[in-house]
């Protein structure tokens, strides 16, 4: 690809969205006006999946192009190997990009072998060299920033604690987030008392504007947006507070959910759910705008993505961390210069495969290193197919997705995985392999659901996926 025909890269990644909780999806009565306009100019991959439903090993896999059980980030508790494939260098070094960041950086440590810094200083600047970036400007993330603020007597550690510590906020948010640790993560629905304007991802977005601006004009230029939301706790300013409740709308209640928590309780969950989502979609609208203005966006590729779900309360589960589609889909929409229109694709899709679509539209190889496979021939619409499967693990369960049916290996789903009493992010190859052999393969129809193990009905499908899996995790 010619150095005229390269295309700016823009990459919003959020941060446990889940994957049907867009306006398109008329069953979700949520506003993301902006990604439906995305969505008119390009494509919805409808059926994407993440590489590992948890931040640290989904944006790893992401970074090397590579699938979970080869980057040997486990886990939110283990970091990045130095020697770790990183395509954000490939994009500075060799394809000329000024290659821009902004928001959590939450991948693992510097390639100096320092301690693991995710909030990469005061000023966010901190080892971005060595990650291929040109400039940035990182921070923790919320449950991160506020935690090393109080075990530093209270002292800013990351770019985020420090500009509320400037605009007199760091107490007020760090005692609101005590709050709603004690009266419950995941229930606690009231509104914070921050401005709008010193909210999380409105600081984030603006700061990715800072540095758009400051990119050079004689060369392309990427940049990734790690925003935080929907993550919990929900927190959300008081204007955003009412954009579900005044007037009052409803939303679907979680799926097979038994749990000693009140039907409205659900809903007030789910409207600062929304809000959130909504928020994100402004965001998105901020950044289009600001190319609009610059001149730029008939030129840019625009990727929204998230590195993993959130489960919201169906099959009892919150968070991540499990196989089930809420919590390892994500929403992926892309537009841009060479990208054809098609409605609502569901062909199976994987967020890995964007390491080597960035890659590509730089005009590099990927290279045979990567387990990725670029998206550009799909997306531009000179091939009808991509992959025939896509692939999840984390914990001793692995994933093997057809765009129906879901067969997972080594999964109870009697345990819960992330907690000091349930199995830990992080299982040992001996101990994963034993659990494989021991544990009832399940397989899963999402036309269905995914609690009934429908392989008795489907033995075609059930055994061409098991060996289909057989083979991925043998290479």
């Amino acid at each position: 690809m010619t150095a005229a025909l390269r295309p700016n890269i823009l990459f919003i990644h959020t941060d446990q969205q889940r994957p049907d909780w867009l306006q398109m999806n008329p069953e979700i009565p949520v506003r993301t006006p902006h990604l439906c306009e995305l969505e008119a100019r390009g494509r919805w991959l409808t059926n994407a999946v993440c590489p590992s439903p948890v931040c640290a090993p989904s944006r790893a896999c992401l970074v090397a192009g590579q699938e979970y059980d080869h980057t040997q980030v486990w886990g939110n508790d283990t970091y990045a190997p130095q020697d770790l494939i990183k395509y954000h260098l490939r994009l500075r070094d060799e394809a000329g990009y000024h290659v821009m960041a902004a928001g959590k950086h939450h991948v693992g440590n510097n390639q100096s072998g320092d301690p693991p810094k995710l909030h990469r200083g005061i000023d966010g600047l901190q080892g971005i060299e060595s990650w291929g970036f040109s400039d940035a400007i990182f921070n923790a993330g919320l449950n991160q920033a506020t935690i090393l603020m109080r075990r530093n007597d209270m002292v800013p550690q990351d770019s985020y604690m420090a500009f509320l510590h400037e605009r007199g906020l760091a107490q007020e948010h760090i005692a609101d987030y005590t709050r709603r640790n004690q009266e419950g993560v995941w229930t606690a629905t009231f509104p914070t008392t921050l401005p709008d304007d010193a909210y999380f991802d409105s600081w984030i977005t603006q700061n990715a504007l800072k540095v758009l601006g400051r990119a050079p004009s004689d060369r392309p230029w990427y940049l990734e947006i790690n925003l935080q939301n929907p993550h919990h706790p929900w927190d959300i300013t008081e204007s955003m507070h009412q954009l579900y409740r005044h007037p009052t709308i409803d939303f679907p209640q979680p799926v097979y959910n038994t749990e000693d928590i009140t039907a409205e309780v659900h809903q007030e969950v789910r409207r600062n759910w929304a809000a959130t989502v909504e928020h994100l979609d402004g965001c998105l609208g901020l950044l289009v705008e600001r190319l609009r203005q610059r001149g730029e966006l008939d030129r840019t590729v625009i990727v929204f993505a998230s590195d993993h779900g959130e489960m919201l309360g169906d099959y009892n589960q919150w968070q991540k961390l499990s196989p089930l589609q809420a919590s390892v889909g994500v929403p992926l929409v892309i537009a841009g210069p060479g990208i054809t229109h098609r409605e609502a694709d569901d062909a199976p899709m994987t967020t890995l495969d964007l390491t080597a679509s960035f890659l590509d539209w730089a005009g590099l190889t990927p290279g045979p290193e990567l387990d990725s496979r670029s998206l550009t021939g799909y997306l531009a619409g000179t091939t009808d197919s991509h992959r025939d499967f896509v692939f999840c693990g984390l914990s001793a369960w692995r994933m093997i997705f057809d765009g129906r049916f879901k067969l997972v290996r080594g999964y109870d789903p009697a345990k819960r995985i992330g907690g000091d009493t349930f199995e830990p992010m992080h299982i040992p190859a001996d101990a994963t392999a034993r659990l494989q052999r021991e544990r009832p393969q399940l397989l899963f129809d999402l036309q269905r659901n995914e609690k009934d193990d429908v392989s008795a009905e489907h033995p075609v499908v059930f055994e061409q996926l098991s060996a289909a899996l057989d083979e991925h995790l043998a290479s």
